[in-house]
This record gives C-alpha cells, structure tokens and sequence, in this order.
C-alpha cells in the first residue's frame, strides 16, 4: 500500500488500557477504531492501534497499513469513539433510512456538498439543492456544534458525455463548450460564473462554506490518489493512454443507487467509451488523455490530460476533510453515477466507509415540467429578483416543502411567499416594539418544540405550520411572538427582522412610479412591465398585489 496517500489523513486519540473481548476482530468490526495485544514470537506482546480496514489489518495514526495474525491474539477492543451526537436526524440514501448526525473528531461537523460547475448560471434547482447544506449547517449550530463545510467548484472535466443535456452529443468538455460559444477564455468564463453563483448564494441566504476547492487547482490531489488506485489495482491504464476505474474492483458498487454492475449494459449514456479502451464497459475515466485537446491540459504520469469528472470530489473531501466525510450532499441526480463512482474511488483510496451518511435533493419542475433549455423554462434567481419578488420569498417556497419529495414549482407559489413574508417582517416589527411581556420560559419551550421539528429530518414544513398557528395565537404576547420569529429565523435564514429601509424618493423614481400605477389602472401591461424594468434598474422593486401596487428598496 503507498503510504503518501494517508500522510494527511490523520485519526487521533490515546491508547487505552486493555481487556479481553471474545472472538476475533471480523468483518462487522470494519471501519472501527480498536487497541489490539498480540504475542510476540520472540518473548513478550506487541501492541496495536488504529483504525480495522480488513479482519487482519490495521491503519494506524501516521497512516500506515499493518497486517496481524489473528492467532497470536492476546487481548483486544473496540476503542470508545469520539464521536459527537448532534441530535439531528436524517435520511441516509444508503442505508435507507433515517439516521443520526454525528461529528466523528468530537470538533467539527465534516460535511461536503457538491457544486456547480461553473459554465452557466445555476438555476433555481440548483439553488433548492445548495439551500440542503445550509439547513444542515444551520440546525446543526443553534443545537451548539461546529461545522466545517466544503463545496467544490467544477471549472474543469465535466464531460458533456457524462450528463448529456439536451440533445448534446458530443465529448467536450462543458465549460470549454461553453467558452467557445462566447468566444472567451475557458477560465476567464468559469470565473465569471463563479462569480454570480456565490452572488445568488448570498442573495438566497446560504452561509458561505468554509472552502470552496476549484478542481483546475486540485490537480496533484487527483494524481496523487489515482497513483494510489493504480499501485492498489483498482485502476489501470487504457489503449487510449486514458486511465480507468475498475469497477468490478470495488465490491459493494451499487450500494447508494442500487444499480449492479451486472445490469449496466455497454452504452448506457453514462459514461459512455466507443472506441474499446475500456476493460469492462461499466469502468469509468479518472483521467483523460488529452488527444488533441490543448486547453485545460496538465502533465502527469500518464502524458497530457485533465481528470474525470468523478475523481475530483474524490481528492477534494479526502483533503480538505481529512479522510473522513460525516455528511455528503446533493442532488438525487448525482446519486448515479457521480457519488456511486465517488464512494467507489475514496473507499478504495482509503480502505474504509469514508462517507457516514449521504443526502440527497429532489428534483423540482417547474409548472409541470422539468426545468431545460429546450422547454424554455429555466428559471433563474435573476428572474425572481426581476418580477419584483424578495429572493427569500423563493428559499421560503422551498422552506415550505420537503426535500427528499419532488416539488412543482410556480410563479404563484413565489408570489404569495413574497406577501407571506412581507407581512412576517411587519408583524415583527409591530411585535418586537410592543410593551407588553412575555413569558421567558414558555417562549423558551416553543422555540426548542421548533428546532426539535426540523431536527427531524430537516421536516421545516411542519415547522412553518407551528409558526403560523403561533402568529395567530392571541394566548402568546406580541413580545413572546417576536422572540420565537427571531430564533427560528437563525435556522429558516428569511431575514424575518429585517426593518423596512426608509428613503426619500427622488423625483425621477417617484414619476415613474406614478406612471406605472396609471398604466395598471389602464390595463396597460407592456407599458406597466416596461416601467417595472426601469425602476428595478433603480433599485427599486414594484410588486402587484390585491390591494394594488407596492414598491420598496431592492436590498
């Protein structure tokens, strides 16, 4: 085993005193932390300690792969773990079912969330996906633990083959396809889009992971670990000079989707490799030899290339999370073939379960149909923002149902989300000025009655029914009401208590508000959306509602 790979990737703790354990360490003892005495065969014991990868071998701290003879087996145990209940809840695609976080270091929440790959503007699916680590992150602290998030930015080696979009057909590379249709640099394009992805984070209220690794600058972590999976015999290099999984290495494939080898036939959309390079149909690319390809090349071992879309999250969480992932999370469309690779690659890698529990998003339509360029209904959070609606009126839409069932979403949905909220923050500020008091401790139930909702599960539908019903509950003060708004919105993230911005119009803005309100009153639309436009580019958002227009500052 080459040791490079694990050199950081480290397990701490101390050796603790030993007792007897019956049996052997076995095959259901993998992955645990155990102390092992064994006779040494020239007088006296020899200790071990680290981490079981097989029935007779051990990975110690410093990395280090150990095999043991079962049979001069003295004394042995499973170590305590030091691993941290968190109290969440969550639906593990794996195993199936429910399961709770747990922060295995006892320091920090270890959770990776997939990225975009910055070729296009993430649409409002995308959005609905990012916001799951955010719930997480966010249920995770106010219940008093740390998190340590990484998202990974793809600029390099997602393959149009990998995911054919509408009608593509060819092999190119997404975002130098898309660099060559606007006639600019590959990397100039992907960091223009890097760009409004993390503007539309912040404008839906996402945290800000604490790293966000570009794959372009990954490299020597993807060759240093496919180095690895050749040396182990888990990968090899093609006739075509490209280097390859080789998935009937990997034993437990299938596992996150249920797919079997057995089933995937040659030519199947993933994946796919005509010309014969392969040695089983079902291996796929850690590296692409570069052919004629001469932009986003890199030297390696193996000649020019760049890396498969797969191995890049491979090498970035066992980096950046230091060979262990608490939770990872995305979209159920990467469910297979991308993280069924992903925990093929970093298990290998690592000889252990690296990931402890996977999460995955839904799809969400739109209007009844899947979001597409073709159908023409890709919506973006630039077009909410246009149609006059809070940002944060579409995370509350989302907010509003759950996130392992598919949505259908609608313009009418973010429409009365946007007046759901407005009248949210104007209560809270009616609320939080009222004199009256209110009973810390009851106030104090209701809210931890909340977060144990959400905790649930992340089942914030059912959080926001109880919010509701506590809005109308007269029994509660206005002050008490404000209090659980306010805490609630450290998990929710709708900027609940936000006041109002007050500003004096300018003559020009207040004319042109003037004119819009004549122009719906005239039935006038094209000149009524014409005047929205100008006065959005003012920053100024019009809204449309039963008891006629409304404006305010876009924030």
């Amino acid at each position: 085993m080459d040791e490079r790979a694990f050199q950081s990737w480290k397990f701490e703790g101390e050796e603790p005193a030993m007792e007897a354990k019956d049996g052997l360490p076995s095959a259901e003892h993998l992955g645990q932390r155990v102390s092992i005495r064994s006779h040494d065969p020239e007088g006296g014991f020899r200790d071990l300690l680290g981490h079981l990868v097989t029935p007779t071998q051990v990975r110690k701290k410093d990395g280090q792969i150990v095999t043991f003879d079962p049979s001069t087996i003295a004394l042995w145990k499973v170590v305590p773990s030091n691993a941290l209940s968190t109290g969440v809840f969550v639906y593990d695609t794996k195993s199936r079912e429910k399961r709770e976080v747990t922060i295995s270091d006892g320091r920090a929440l270890r959770l990776y969330s997939c990225g975009p790959t910055v070729y296009r503007d993430a649409h409002v699916g995308n959005l609905r996906t990012f916001l799951l680590a955010d719930l997480l992150t966010r249920i995770v602290e106010v219940s008093g633990f740390k998190v340590h998030g990484i998202q990974n930015i793809t600029d390099v080696g997602h393959m149009n083959e990998d995911l054919r979009v509408d009608g593509e057909t060819d092999e190119e590379d997404k975002v130098l396809t898309q660099a060559k249709a606007e006639q600019i640099d590959p990397f100039t394009l992907a960091r223009s889009y890097e760009r409004k992805f993390h503007q539309d984070l912040a404008r839906f209220g996402i945290k800000s992971a604490d790293i966000y690794p570009r794959a372009s600058e990954s490299i020597d972590l993807m060759i240093r670990i496919i180095e690895q999976l050749i040396d182990s015999g888990n990968a090899y290099v093609g006739s075509d000079g490209s280097v390859y999984f080789s998935a009937n290495t990997f034993e437990s494939y299938g596992a996150l989707s249920g797919n079997k080898l057995t089933e995937l036939v040659p030519g199947h959309r993933y994946e796919y490799t005509g010309d014969g390079a392969k040695r089983f149909h079902a291996d796929w690319a850690l590296w692409k030899s570069a052919g004629e390809r001469t932009q986003m090349v890199w030297d390696s071992p193996w000649g020019s290339g760049f890396p498969g879309w797969h191995i890049e999250c491979s090498a970035m969480s066992l980096h950046y999370l230091k060979g262990h992932v608490d939770v990872h999370l995305g979209g159920i469309d990467l469910r297979f073939p991308h993280h069924e690779n992903e925990r093929a690659q970093s298990n290998s890698a690592s000889l252990s379960e690296v990931t402890d529990l996977w999460m995955h998003g839904e799809h969400l339509l739109f209007e009844g149909r899947k979001m597409s360029k073709s159908a023409g209904n890709v919506v973006l959070m630039e077009d909410v923002v246009q149609k006059g609606f809070d940002p944060l009126a579409l995370r509350l839409v989302f907010l509003e149902n759950r996130y392992r069932s598919q949505m259908d979403l609608n313009w009418d949905q973010i429409s009365a989300a946007d007046s759901t909220l407005s009248r949210w923050r104007k209560k809270y500020q009616e609320w939080s000025s009222a004199e009256l008091p209110s009973d810390s401790a009851e106030i104090d139930a209701h809210v931890e009655s909340l977060f144990d909702i959400i905790r649930d599960d992340l089942d914030t539908p059912r959080a926001l029914v109880e919010l509701r019903a506590i809005e109308r509950d007269a029994s509660i003060s206005p002050n008490g009401k404000a209090a659980i708004f306010a805490a609630l919105d450290a998990v929710l993230g709708l900027d609940l208590t936000r006041a109002p911005k007050k500003i004096e119009l300018s003559p020009e803005i207040s004319e042109l508000i003037e004119k819009r309100r004549t122009a719906r009153a005239a039935k006038d639309f094209a000149t009524s959306d014409l005047l929205r436009d100008q006065l959005f580019a003012l920053g100024i958002s019009v809204k449309d509602g039963p008891d006629g227009m409304s404006w305010e500052v876009i924030p």
